[in-house]
C-alpha cells in the first residue's frame, strides 16, 4: 500500500499574522523565540519588537519607546521581548527592569511573569526579584516609589534596561539610569526600552525624545510606536468605557493618549494635527509682521507672522541662546529673505526699552542692525485668552484662527506645556529654562506679542479691509 503525502490545511490566521509579522519587520529567529515561548503579538507589539531589533545594527536605534493611551499591552510586550527574544538569543544578558511601584506590585508582576513566561524555563526567586534563565541570562527586577529610590540601580552596568512608566522621572533622573546603559557583550548593542503615558513630570522630555521625533520623520536614536486601548483586542470592553469616563485631559491622555496635553494643561484645545500646518508662500498683498522676546541666558525668541483677513499665521521661528544682537539682527533679516516677506513692525516687551546706566538700550542696539523695535501690548492675562480664542475649538465646531508652520519647533513644543498658575487661574504659570537648555516659556511670550499685535486695530483699518 503507497503511503499518501498530505498537504497542510492553510490557516488564515496564521497567514495573516505572519504577513503583519513581516510588513512589521520582525525577523523569523524572532518570530521562533515568540512561539517557542507561547507569545502571540498584536500588530503593535510587532511593531515594538521589529523596532528592538534594530538595535542590533549598527548606526541603529538605542532607544525605544512604546506607549499613549492605557491599555494596549505595554507590560506584556516589553517582558516578552526582553525575556522571550533578548534573553534567549544572547547568553549572560543582564536587564534591569524598572516598574513604579504601586499597590500590589509584585502580585502584579508574578501575573506578568506567569502569563509571559508560562513555557520558558527559568527560576525566579522572589527575594531577590531575579529572573534567572538556563543561558546565564538574567532580569532584575527594580522597583521606585520616589526618584531618590533610582539611585540604587546607578554606576552598575546594564546590558538592557526596561523603563515603565517612564514620565514619573524627571529627565536628569532618566539621564542617570541610563548612563549605567552599557555592555561588554560582543555584537550586542546596549539599549533602553520605555513605556508610559503622557502626563506626569517627565511629559515634556519624553514628548521631545520621541514624540517630536516620531512626528516629524526624523527618528535616528530612537523609535516609538504609537499605541492606544484599541490596539489591544484582549482587553475587556468595561475597561475602555472606563477609560472613557475620565473628563479633561485625563480623556486624551488615558483614553486617546494625546501627547499634546498635560494636567493643568492651559491650552487645552491645542491639537497638533489642526494647528501645525506645512509651509505655504505667502501672497505678497498679505500682512507681516514681527514679536520678539529678548534674552541672553534665557534664549531670544522671534517668530514672523501673517495675516490673511482674521486668520493668522505664524510662519517662522528665530530661537538662540547666548548671542549678541547683531547676530539676533542678522537671522531676522535672513528669514525674512528666505520667506520673501517683509516685517512691517516688530513687536517686543518692556524690557528691552529699559535704560541702563547711560549706555543704548536693547532696542537702540537692533535699531542701530536695522530692526526696530516696537513696545508689544504686554498684557498677559488678555493676551492668553487671545491665544485661546485663536486656537478655537476644532472638536466642538469652533474653527481656529491661528496656525503654525512646523518649521517652529520650539513654540509647537512649548504651548501644550505651558500651565495654568496656581494663584492666577486666568493666566500661564511662568516657567524659566533649565540648565540644559530645555523648557521655559520665552516662545509663548514672543509669540503672544505677535498675536496680541492686531489688537490695536486701527494700524490695520488703512491695510487690510477685514478690519475697516
Amino acid at each position: 500500500m503507497t503511503a499518501t503525502k498530505t498537504t497542510p490545511k492553510f490557516n488564515p490566521i496564521l497567514a495573516t499574522y505572519l504577513s503583519t509579522a513581516r510588513q512589521a519587520g520582525c525577523p523569523p529567529d524572532q518570530l521562533l523565540n515568540f512561539r517557542r515561548g507561547g507569545y502571540v503579538a498584536q500588530p503593535k507589539q510587532l511593531a515594538f519588537s521589529a523596532a528592538a531589533r534594530e538595535c542590533d545594527e549598527p548606526g541603529g536605534p538605542t532607544q525605544v519607546g512604546f506607549g499613549g493611551s492605557r491599555g494596549p499591552g505595554k507590560s506584556h510586550c516589553v517582558f516578552a521581548q526582553a525575556a522571550l527574544d533578548d534573553c534567549q538569543r544572547v547568553p549572560g544578558l543582564k536587564v534591569l527592569y524598572l516598574r513604579k511601584i504601586g499597590r500590589q506590585a509584585r502580585e502584579q508582576f508574578e501575573d506578568l511573569r506567569r502569563a509571559v513566561l508560562n513555557n520558558t524555563p527559568h527560576k525566579y526567586n522572589r527575594s531577590e526579584g531575579v529572573v534567572y534563565f538556563l543561558n546565564g541570562s538574567r532580569i532584575l527586577i527594580g522597583h521606585f516609589q520616589n526618584e531618590a529610590d533610582i539611585d540604587n540601580y546607578l554606576g552598575i552596568q546594564y546590558d538592557l534596561i526596561v523603563i515603565e512608566e517612564s514620565t514619573t522621572l524627571t529627565q536628569t533622573k532618566r539621564q542617570a539610569v541610563r548612563d549605567s546603559n552599557r555592555s561588554s557583550i560582543p555584537g550586542w548593542r546596549p539599549r533602553i526600552y520605555e513605556t508610559t503615558n503622557p502626563g506626569g513630570v517627565g511629559h515634556a522630555w519624553f514628548k521631545a525624545t520621541y514624540i517630536i521625533p516620531a512626528r516629524e520623520g526624523n527618528e535616528t536614536d530612537t523609535r516609538f510606536i504609537f499605541a492606544t486601548v484599541d490596539d489591544n483586542r484582549f482587553i475587556d470592553s468595561d475597561y475602555k468605557r472606563k477609560l472613557e469616563q475620565n473628563t479633561g485631559w485625563r480623556l486624551r491622555a488615558y483614553r486617546y493618549g494625546d501627547w499634546d496635553i498635560a494636567a493643568g494643561q492651559f491650552f487645552t484645545t491645542f491639537d497638533y494635527n489642526i494647528h501645525v500646518i506645512k509651509p505655504f508662500k505667502i501672497p505678497a498683498d498679505w500682512l507681516n509682521w514681527g514679536s520678539l522676546d529678548y534674552g541672553f541666558v534665557h534664549p531670544t525668541a522671534a517668530y514672523l507672522h501673517t495675516i490673511n483677513e482674521d486668520t493668522i499665521y505664524t510662519i517662522a521661528e528665530h530661537w538662540r541662546q547666548r548671542a549678541q544682537v547683531s547676530t539676533h539682527a542678522a537671522a531676522l533679516k535672513a528669514m525674512q529673505a528666505r520667506l520673501e516677506v517683509s516685517a512691517r513692525v516688530w513687536r517686543a516687551g518692556s524690557d528691552v526699552f529699559a535704560k541702563k546706566d547711560d549706555g543704548p538700550t536693547i532696542a537702540d542696539k537692533y535699531q542701530k542692525e536695522g530692526i526696530k523695535l516696537t513696545p508689544a501690548n504686554s498684557d498677559r492675562i488678555n493676551g492668553a485668552a487671545e491665544i485661546l480664542a485663536r486656537l478655537g475649538d476644532p472638536a466642538n465646531g469652533i474653527p481656529a484662527r491661528w496656525f503654525i508652520f512646523d518649521t517652529c519647533p520650539h513654540l509647537i513644543e512649548c504651548l501644550p506645556t505651558l500651565q495654568h498658575d496656581p494663584h492666577r487661574p486666568e493666566d500661564v504659570l511662568k516657567w524659566d529654562i533649565d540648565e540644559a537648555g530645555d523648557g521655559g516659556d520665552d516662545s509663548y511670550d514672543a509669540a503672544r506679542y505677535g498675536i496680541m499685535h492686531i489688537e490695536r486695530k486701527a494700524e490695520f483699518k488703512q491695510e487690510n479691509p477685514f478690519y475697516a
